[in-house]
C-alpha cells in the first residue's frame, strides 16, 4: 500500500514538474549600457582623454536615506568605449496604470538617480545629471520602457520588441 502511495506521489510531481508553458513565464528586460559622449561623439566616460569626466557616482533620488548610492558598473566594449552597466538597485515607484481601461494589463514604474560627474579634484567641476527609467510591468513582460535623461527622453522600448541590452546614448 505504501509502495503504491509513493508510485502516485512520484508520479504526480514528475508530471508537474515537466509542464512547459512559456505564455506563462514573464520576460525580464532590464539591463541597460549608458553610453555618455559629447557632441562631437567623444566618449566622455574614458578618463584618459582630455575633457572626459574622471569618474562618477549614483545616487537614489528615492532612497531611504540622503545618500543612497547606487552601484553602476564602468565597462569597456572591445571597441574601447566606456559605457555605465545598469541592472537594478534603485527604488521604484509607481507610474501609472498602464491602461486604465483594464488594468489587469499591466503597471508602470519608475526609478529616478541622481549621477554626479567628476572633471577633477575641484567640486566646482562637477556635472550633476538626472536619470530616469521607467519599467513597463505586464503578466508576460517587466522592461524597461523609457530613459528620460534630465528630463528629455533619450530611449524608448515597445512592448513586442525583443529581449536584449539596451543601449542608451547621452549626449552632453
Amino acid at each position: 500500500m505504501m509502495k503504491y502511495f509513493w508510485g502516485i506521489l512520484v508520479a504526480v510531481f514528475a508530471m508537474i514538474s515537466c509542464k512547459s508553458d512559456d505564455d506563462s513565464l514573464q520576460r525580464i528586460d532590464q539591463l541597460m549600457n549608458i553610453y555618455v559622449r559629447n557632441s562631437a561623439g567623444q566618449d566622455l566616460l574614458n578618463s584618459k582623454k582630455t575633457g572626459s569626466f574622471t569618474g562618477f557616482s549614483v545616487n537614489d533620488i528615492f532612497g531611504t536615506k540622503d545618500i543612497a548610492p547606487v552601484s553602476i558598473a564602468l565597462k569597456m566594449t572591445t571597441d574601447s568605449l566606456f559605457y555605465m552597466e545598469y541592472l537594478a538597485g534603485a527604488k521604484r515607484r509607481r507610474l501609472d496604470s498602464i491602461s486604465p481601461d483594464n488594468p489587469g494589463t499591466g503597471t508602470s514604474y519608475y526609478s529616478r538617480m541622481q549621477i554626479t560627474y567628476t572633471k577633477s579634484t575641484n567640486a566646482n567641476d562637477n556635472v550633476v545629471d538626472t536619470l530616469e527609467v521607467q519599467y513597463r510591468n505586464t503578466p508576460t513582460v517587466f522592461q524597461v520602457s523609457k530613459v528620460l535623461y534630465n528630463k528629455v527622453p533619450v530611449f524608448s522600448k515597445d512592448e513586442n520588441a525583443p529581449t536584449s541590452t539596451n543601449t542608451v546614448t547621452i549626449t552632453k
